[in-house]
């Protein structure tokens, strides 16, 4: 493996926390419980309700009824997306309210049989509103790689790659985490193999757009956005989890995030981040132009065009309060002559240069016969030049109980 230990620093010790239990409901029972007691046309439509709602989320209806019973926080935030979507679908203020009034149902039913003890708080029709305004302006500045149908195997090449180097999911000293959130999920790669190596646990993926099919009974998708705020209670995991995400946050809003991060963890509770270097080291003329493009794109979305988030990440953790903050950095090689790692990331960075390069192509700015020979000469610099990744790992535990 051609990785290499550049750092790594701690502050004292603190305390810890006895984990909680993840909650058990079979939620197909639920759903025949549900519509048993109803009439037949007031069934097939509450049925109808649901099934809109599973295909919103692109998962099935038993799993949308579990991320719905997760909690009150996030049952409504999930109730406020769809009645986002209602609206923007054009339906009439009075069929937006009849869906949501199925989902309350059946989170009373829920409640009456026992499986939930909360009550849910619908959202105004003025926090709707407001929502799709805030909708709209986010997809005006959206994430700096374009929407693809391979953006799926890029970013699952990008996991193999570190969870080669580092051979484990995460670094920080976490021993059988019970509830564990993985935010900006993507496929939800990490969070499966997590329930994998702790059957036991719930493992939340939050994203903006749902994960890949075929996720562990422990894993539950829920659709969210980290720059709106996150939709659990304060002090829910014992493990919260990001990477990757300079590509997709406004550098002004990293302590904000930070913040709401740590918020979630639980008291003894570890937040961990993994960030790199936004351009790699040791680089070739053609790998040093797609880079710079990639830069531009960032800049103009008010993303970190350098190592400025890079630096930070153990800032960010001790800025939010967090104690026993490590950092970890990693030199990942880029081409065959890496190994897996390099092989990895080589076909991780080739993907994301061809979506880039499709940008400029739309816009004008580039042929389609020059982008093609930039990735050509760029992927053979990655083996003349040796070129590296650097990545920072670091993660930090919530003050609280003692373990």
């Amino acid at each position: 493996m051609h990785t290499q230990h550049v750092e790594e620093t701690r502050t004292p010790r603190g305390g810890g926390h006895a984990p909680a239990e993840a909650p058990e409901v079979d939620p197909g029972w639920l759903i025949t419980r549900f519509l048993a007691c109803r009439p037949p046309t007031t069934a097939r439509a509450y049925a109808a309700d649901l099934e809109d709602l599973a295909r919103f989320h692109k998962t099935s209806t038993e799993d949308v009824v579990r991320s719905l019973l997760l909690g009150p926080e996030t049952a409504r935030w999930l109730l406020l997306d769809y009645a986002v979507e209602l609206r923007r679908r054009g339906l009439a203020q009075a069929t937006v309210r009849r869906r949501l009034a199925t989902l309350r149902t059946l989170l009373a039913t829920a409640r009456e049989t026992g499986a939930i003890t909360w009550r849910l708080e619908s959202p105004t029709e003025k926090e709707v509103e407001r929502a799709t305004a805030e909708r709209m302006e986010r997809e005006r500045s959206s994430y700096v790689f374009p929407r693809h149908p391979e953006e799926a195997d890029r970013l699952d090449l990008q996991h193999h790659a570190l969870r080669e180097a580092l051979g484990r999911s995460y670094l920080a000293p976490v021993e059988g985490p019970q509830r564990v959130l993985d935010v900006g999920t993507g496929t939800g790669q990490w969070g499966f193999e997590l329930c994998w190596e702790h059957p036991k646990a719930l493992v939340v993926g939050l994203d903006l757009v749902p994960g890949k099919p075929g996720a562990p009974a422990g894993y539950r998708h829920v659709r969210g956005d980290v720059l709106r705020g996150l939709p659990f209670r304060d002090d829910s995991f014992d493990l919260v989890h990001q990477r990757y995400l300079a590509s997709g946050i406004p550098l002004v809003e990293w302590p904000r995030v930070v913040a709401e991060l740590v918020r979630v963890a639980r008291p003894g509770g570890w937040v961990e981040l993994a960030e790199p270097v936004m351009g790699g080291r040791r680089l070739g003329p053609a790998t040093d132009r797609l880079q710079r493009m990639f830069q531009e794109r960032a800049g103009s979305l008010g993303l970190d065009t350098g190592d400025a988030v890079f630096r930070s990440v153990d800032h960010y953790l001790r800025q939010a309060g967090l104690e026993e903050v490590a950092r970890r950095e990693l030199e990942l090689p880029v081409g065959e002559w890496g190994g897996r790692v390099g092989s990895f990331l080589a076909s991780d960075i080739r993907a994301a240069s061809t979506r880039i390069c499709e940008v400029l192509q739309v816009r004008g700015l580039l042929s389609g016969e020059e982008a093609l020979d930039l990735i050509r000469r760029s992927t053979q610099e990655f083996e003349e030049y040796r070129t590296v990744w650097p990545i920072a790992i670091a993660y930090g535990r919530k003050p609280g109980r003692d373990r």
